[in-house]
């Protein structure tokens, strides 16, 4: 009877759970992830160790499976290449907190079943296929903390229920195509840190309940390109905390408020391309961190604040015709001494009151540059004693390790030949030199004073200053948006390996300790082609040798890259062709899709469409091609031709559609740039760059000619005396 017992508790325990070598694992997460596996396509073989023959889900032997007291608490498949759906039966691990699948080609709907989790505290999906809509179940996980959905197919509105989450800190859906409004229930969140909307299809306006909650905590905010409308909400300096808001290229109206002047932490302000109107705040002169600012292409009139124009170029206010007062725009206007008329007594004690006002900002300007200098002092000291530091260890021969192809340099201003790697010095990381005529470590460049010059889809550009005052452009990549680490190297490594004179050749790349990846380039003193035609003053004309200098330049890089490397550029436009001291043509971002995960590249593709440079047949297929390419090329020849932006609606027509039609009313002369006509002897010149550019953005790609036939006619159209960079394949 006592054995009949026993053998009937053995059969009712293995109805509960499989024992396998000792690791117990419960029937509903064992079926679970049977479930899961059976969904999933896994070309690589990493779910080959999920088996019953093994020892068991919770025995450390089933890749990416964590567990606790015979529980599922995590699955973390990051970079391995799986596709196919994910199971409904996720739902069943009951006690799982962590959902890891990012950067994968996993399609299908997210499952609804992930409400059921209420132990769930993070779920990263983002860089996969998913379609459909956001669960409206996800609210109901009371311990989520991060939600990140980003570049996928989402489509439908974001649901209410996601606020519910109380403890949501970060959430991510950017890089979607949701649409809808704005949820007002996430205005009101306390817990929020950060929040990326941008890059959708969201629209209405922007709510303005922002900070209701009493502490709020938002740091990040992200709403850009997307079709939302409305003001800028005033509640938005409630936010205390807010250190970032980027909301351009959307349709935003009405003016800037002034209140935005009181977040004392804002770093990054980017209002650009939208429909704001009036002046620029004087308040935002008060933001003591903000590092980048942008409100290019609005309707803004009025004299830029001292502090703001003094600080920043004329990018961050180009494209607002009434707006004047920085670098490279008309004069503001004044009255004549005949209209300043006397001033009542009132008047009178207005203007002193306004007297002693500028002499209260002078003064907190002057205490704050104080302390910023003491600040570089502080940062100068610290930078020296690392050096020392540094220094000593390296007389020990511990810190620097050298692979070179031949005899690499040491010291300073001597180019070195091959690749140097060097450790991150006390920073960590890893730093990697490819042939070039500085040589700088890790901490030289993490030390340097930095200046951010722009922002893309690819990450930020700084302009850094070296401790010996020369100058290099840093690229630091967005987050998440790099291959992995492998590949990245693998890829990276293989165009700092290529120079041309019309190439802007990267000198080196660092791998941070927490997987920061920067890249450092040439430092290209005029800027862009895109500033150096459109930025620039009245008193400041561009020759018609020069712009077909350009164009030849920009011609024979891409020639190069096409035929030497096999690289189609993808997102060539006038602000990735930069201008070095001789006005030479150098193209930058080329490759740079290399280094990137798929939905990342196709992000840019489509960037370049909203600015007017992607070829038509992109629209419904996403296959670059080295005819793609000349397409771009050609909108740049018109833009050199013309002096306008693709990027102006020109009576609804893009800037191919528009020169077109006026070259079919036979008013070609009515094209080009007035300042081009002033020397008649550019006629000929000009009429043939004409219709060759016209040729280059023919609908049909297969019209189009290949680039290095563009390039053959634009040296027959140059005049011989027209200078040109040296060499077509060599080196710097």
């Amino acid at each position: 009877m006592v054995i009949q017992l026993l053998l009937l508790f053995l059969v009712f325990q293995q109805s509960l759970c499989y024992q396998l070598d000792g690791v117990v694992v419960t029937l509903g997460d064992h079926d679970a992830l049977e479930a899961i596996k059976n969904g999933l396509t896994d070309p690589y073989g990493y779910l080959k160790s999920w088996n019953d023959s093994n020892s068991g889900a919770c025995s450390g032997d089933w890749v990416g499976i964590k567990c606790a007291q015979g529980q599922v608490i995590a699955i973390q498949l990051p970079w391995k290449g799986l596709s196919g759906r994910l199971s409904e039966k996720i739902g069943q691990l009951s006690a799982l907190r962590k959902i890891n699948f990012h950067d994968n080609e996993i399609t299908g709907m997210i499952p609804n079943s992930i409400g059921f989790l209420r132990n769930l505290r993070g779920v990263h999906l983002f860089n996969n296929k998913f379609s459909g809509s956001i669960p409206v179940s996800i609210g109901s996980c009371p311990m989520l903390q991060t939600l990140d959905l980003s570049s996928n197919s989402l489509t439908g509105i974001i649901p209410e229920s996601i606020a519910k989450s109380t403890k949501l800190y970060k959430l991510n859906l950017s890089f979607n195509s949701l649409s809808g409004a704005v949820p007002i229930s996430l205005t009101r969140s306390n817990s929020l840190t950060f929040l990326a909307l941008d890059n959708n299809n969201l629209t209405g306006s922007v709510p303005d309940t922002w900070g209701s909650g009493k502490e709020a905590q938002l740091q990040i905010l992200t709403l850009d390109h997307n079709s939302l409308s409305g003001n800028v909400p005033n509640s938005l300096s409630r936010l205390g905390n807010l250190e970032e808001i980027s909301m351009n290229h959307n349709k935003i109206n009405g003016t800037i408020p002034k209140g935005i002047g009181s977040l004392s932490k804002l770093r990054i302000l980017d209002l650009s391309e939208n429909d704001l109107s009036n002046e620029i705040p004087v308040s935002l002169s008060d933001l003591p961190k903000l590092s980048s600012f942008n409100v290019s292409y609005n309707n803004l009139s009025g004299s830029v604040p001292f502090f703001l124009s003094n600080k920043f170029n004329s990018s961050s206010f180009v494209g607002n015709l009434q707006l004047c007062g920085f670098t490279g725009s008309p004069p503001c206007p004044s009255l004549p001494p005949s209209q300043v008329l006397p001033s009542s007594p009132s008047e009178t004690s207005k203007n002193s009151g306004r007297k002693f006002s500028l002499k209260t900002i002078l003064l907190i300007a002057s205490g704050a540059l104080l302390g910023v200098l003491i600040i570089l002092c502080i940062i100068w000291i610290c930078c020296m004693l690392s050096r020392r530091s540094k220094a000593s260890k390296s007389k020990n021969g511990d810190n620097v390790r050298k692979v070179t192809t031949t005899a690499a340099a040491g010291e300073k201003g001597v180019a070195v030949s091959g690749t140097e790697i060097e450790a991150g010095g006390d920073m960590g990381g890893k730093l990697v030199h490819f042939e070039g005529p500085l040589v700088f470590t890790a901490d030289d460049l993490l030390c340097a004073t930095a200046e951010i010059m722009g922002k893309s889809n690819y990450g930020t550009v700084y302009k850094a200053t070296l401790e010996d005052g020369s100058q290099v452009a840093v690229k630091r990549l967005r987050e998440k948006i790099a291959k992995n680490l492998k590949e990245f190297e693998g890829e990276v490594n293989g165009l700092g390996k290529i120079r041309h004179p019309n190439l802007l050749s990267l000198r080196a790349y660092y791998m941070g300790p927490k997987g920061e990846k920067l890249l450092v380039f040439d430092f290209m003193p005029k800027g862009s082609l895109a500033s150096f035609l459109h930025a620039r003053g009245p008193d400041t004309p561009i020759d018609w040798p020069t712009r077909l200098s350009i164009a030849i330049g920009a011609a024979r890089g891409l020639s190069y890259l096409h035929a030497n490397e096999s690289i189609i550029h993808g997102n060539l436009t006038a602000a990735n062709i930069l201008l070095d001291e001789q006005t030479n043509a150098k193209i930058a971002d080329y490759g740079l899709s290399r280094l990137m995960t798929t939905n990342a590249s196709s992000s840019v593709v489509a960037t370049a469409g909203a600015q007017g440079y992607r070829a038509p047949e992109l629209a419904k297929a996403k296959n670059l091609s080295t005819k793609t390419d000349v397409y771009s090329l050609g909108v740049i020849m018109l833009e050199l031709l013309t002096g306008k932006s693709p990027g102006e609606p020109m009576n609804g027509m893009d800037l191919p559609q528009w020169v077109a039609s006026i070259v079919n009313e036979e008013w070609t002369n009515e094209v080009f740039d007035l300042e081009l006509m002033k020397d008649a002897n550019n006629g000929d010149e000009l009429l043939n760059t004409l219709k060759l550019a016209l040729h280059c953005v023919d609908p049909s790609p297969a019209a189009r000619p290949e680039v290095h036939e563009v390039l053959q006619q634009l040296e027959k159209i140059k005049p011989a005396e027209l200078p040109v960079s040296s060499g077509e394949d060599g080196g710097d």
